[in-house]
């Protein structure tokens, strides 16, 4: 149950005044749905005024408040905008200009021969002065001199800054005061305001402790949570596995174990034999032998007598998971089955049999294989592939599938900073494969000028004469009229047009059943060229594939390119990735591509990435669902959560958890940042 002290936080946002159906749409686009979701709606920036007794006191391009006596009304003559000609005590000439359906209010607010206050940015529009769009027309000067500092939020369409800002305002009365959560020592050291006054000083003017503050608590919360599941994790009854080795011993590897992977192995095993479940996240980056450590695992398991379940997040990759493990386990005696959706009648009924009476000791699948018809004789580790498309909730789901909860072993190609790894994997031990396996040779990355998209397609018909594979990837799925980013379905059609049915075409709008259909022509070599957007980024794994082609690669982040780039490489082929580029780069994007030249480590990309962003969408976690916060920024991230993770641990290990007086008060913070499946799973365990 939510503590009562937080009931008017979590009121429906209705009960503001002048919030009818009309207004919940647009409101519900920015996710305000409560009260406490209008109070975290935080200004982006924050226009300064000045206000000035005439025209000569300003300068161009600076936002000002004067006051001004309408003179003339112009109408246009065509398409132009309607003008307002006035004059400033000083005989200076302005004028207010309105373009659209704007001109009709600025009738009834500006009437010739009255006087108005008016604020906005003043320009030059050859020798005449103007201002554009006023932003406030007021017959009183109260009102704008009021604002001088002005919150600039978020909107969607349907909405105004003055509504928002309304909606604000009555937010932020409402709020409760509530005990403080941070430590003292810290609290003091920031010198950061309390809960309730960061709220309203971070609506009112750039306040950087206001910000930061209300950005820790959200980093808090978050680490706590995943601490009270690391800690109900390790009071839960696993099983202990140990194996003798007779299985991993039949393996026959074309390849010898990286000294990366023979660590996570062993991590791996030390977790296995221990009666507290394992919770562990197995980093590697693309090609760098994540199956082979997901297969030691599971023969941990069928080793201890006991059964393993691989899920992945879609069927291509679970199908694709389901033959790389049958092939490696040729000669074990090992039973392995695939499990997804689409499978119907008897040959289903055999998987569920096989899984219940224990004859099937290894499971691939997607979602399927957790539903509850599924029932095992004995499942005792679950290994989740791309970790990032399942949250915390649905991996405690999975957990209560086994006779006691399972092992978990989590498994990720996108290389995540290490401060994000804090972020959104806290509950987790963590082992990286940061070497490439022998044998792996280097993908040759070439920056190209999009004006030479005419030799590329030349250089692809001489790629398919010698009976290899290639991929085109582009940013966007149609062409908007107002970009010009080539979009996957007209280049599509070109390409098409020159080398016929041997193009196919993926994007995710496509029904699944099309979608699947091309992917598997293209993985059975039937089809050359598969021309895509980002939908190939995590999966499809084509050993004759050695070319990759990125359109305007400037617009990706690196880790998008560095996933994609990841898709070729993976036969014994030499293999090239073309980045083509378009005609203006920024600073930014030129560093990027420079980078994607001179190294294939994901690791370092990921953190280079990090510090190139500085914001935005960042690697790993636009696939990600972005970071997982919505008030601490990248910045904010980087700077506050290794003292958020600190401030969590000295709570539950010397101030008494959430049951002292601290406790009580974060045990709040917990469901005000709706991380209260962390106090339930507390309860729960």
């Amino acid at each position: 149950m939510r503590p009562e002290a937080l009931n008017s936080l979590f009121v429906e946002i209705d009960a503001l005044e002048g919030v009818g159906p009309k207004l919940r749409r647009p409101l519900e686009k920015l996710g305000l749905a409560r009260i406490k979701d209008v109070a975290y709606h935080l200004p982006d920036r924050f226009v300064e005024r000045r206000a000035v007794t005439n025209l000569d006191e300003a300068g161009v391009g600076e936002n000002i408040v004067v006051a001004l006596t309408v003179r003339e009304h112009r109408s246009p003559s065509g398409r132009g905008p309607f003008r307002v000609l006035a004059e400033d005590g000083a005989g200076n000439v302005c004028t207010l200009t309105y373009f659209g359906r704007a001109s009709y209010t600025a009738k009834k607010q500006l009437p010739v021969g009255e006087s108005r206050w008016v604020a906005g940015r003043l320009d030059q529009y050859g020798q005449m002065l103007q201002i554009v769009h006023p932003e406030h027309v007021s017959d009183s000067a109260s009102a704008p001199l009021g604002q001088l500092r002005e919150a600039v939020y978020p909107l969607s369409e349907g909405l105004t800054q003055g509504r928002v800002a309304g909606l604000a305002a009555q937010a932020l009365k409402a709020l409760p005061e509530l005990p403080e959560w941070i430590e003292p020592g810290l609290l003091a050291r920031e010198d950061w305001p309390d809960w309730r006054t960061a709220l309203r000083e971070a609506h009112k003017g750039p306040n950087a402790p206001a910000r930061d503050r209300l950005a820790y608590d959200e980093l808090l919360a978050n680490a706590l949570a995943l601490m009270l599941v690391r800690q109900s994790n390790r009071a839960q009854r696993g099983t202990p596995l140990a194996g003798d080795g007779a299985l991993r011993g039949k393996l026959r590897l074309p390849f010898a174990l990286t000294g990366a992977q023979k660590r996570s192995i062993a991590e791996i095993e030390g977790d296995m034999a221990q009666p507290a479940p394992m919770l562990r996240l197995l980093q590697g980056d693309v090609g760098s032998g994540k199956t082979v450590v997901a297969l030691s695992a599971m023969l941990i398991a069928v080793e201890a007598g006991a059964q393993a379940a691989l899920l992945a997040p879609t069927e291509i990759l679970a199908r694709q998971h389901y033959e790389t493990l049958r092939k490696m386990l040729e000669g074990t005696g090992v039973e392995i089955a695939l499990l997804t959706g689409r499978d119907k009648g008897k040959a289903r009924e055999a998987i569920l049999m096989g899984l219940v009476d224990g004859s099937i000791q290894i499971v691939v699948g997607t979602h399927a294989i957790f539903q509850d018809t599924v029932e095992y004789r004995n499942l005792a580790l679950v290994v989740i592939d791309e970790q990032h498309r399942f949250g915390v909730g649905q991996r405690l789901m999975l957990a209560r599938k086994g006779r006691r909860t399972p092992h978990t072993l989590a498994m990720t190609a996108t290389p995540i900073p290490r401060t994000l790894t804090l972020a959104q994997y806290g509950e987790m031990d963590v082992s990286r494969l940061d070497e490439l396996p022998p044998g792996r040779q280097a993908i040759d990355t070439r920056v190209v000028s999009v004006e030479r998209l005419d030799d590329v397609a030349g250089a692809l018909a001489r790629h398919f004469e010698t009976g290899q594979q290639a991929y085109w990837v582009c940013p966007m799925v149609r062409e908007s009229e107002t970009d010009d980013i080539a979009a996957a379905e007209a280049r599509y059609a070109a390409l098409k047009e020159r080398f016929g049915d041997e193009v196919v075409l993926v994007h995710g709008q496509l029904r699944p059943e099309a979608k699947d259909a091309a992917m598997e022509r293209f993985a059975a070599g039937e089809a050359r060229l598969l021309v895509a957007t980002t939908v190939i980024e995590v999966g499809v794994d084509v050993p004759n594939a050695t070319l990759m082609v990125i359109e305007q690669a400037e617009r990706f982040g690196l880790a998008q390119l560095h996933q994609l780039r990841g898709r070729v490489g993976r036969g014994s082929e030499k293999s090239t990735c073309l980045l083509l580029r378009g005609a203006s780069l920024s600073e930014t994007a030129r560093q990027r591509l420079a980078l994607m030249r001179e190294t294939q480590d994901g690791f370092r990309l990921a953190e280079e990435d990090l510090e190139l962003r500085g914001g935005g969408e960042l690697l790993g976690t636009r696939q990600s669902g972005d970071t997982p916060f919505r008030i601490a920024s990248l910045e904010q991230i980087q700077k506050l959560l290794p003292m958020a993770h600190d401030d969590a641990r000295l709570l539950m290990e010397r101030d008494g958890g959430l049951s002292g007086a601290r406790g009580e008060a974060a045990r709040l913070l917990l469901y005000l940042f709706e991380r209260d499946w962390g106090v339930q799973l507390l309860r729960g365990g």
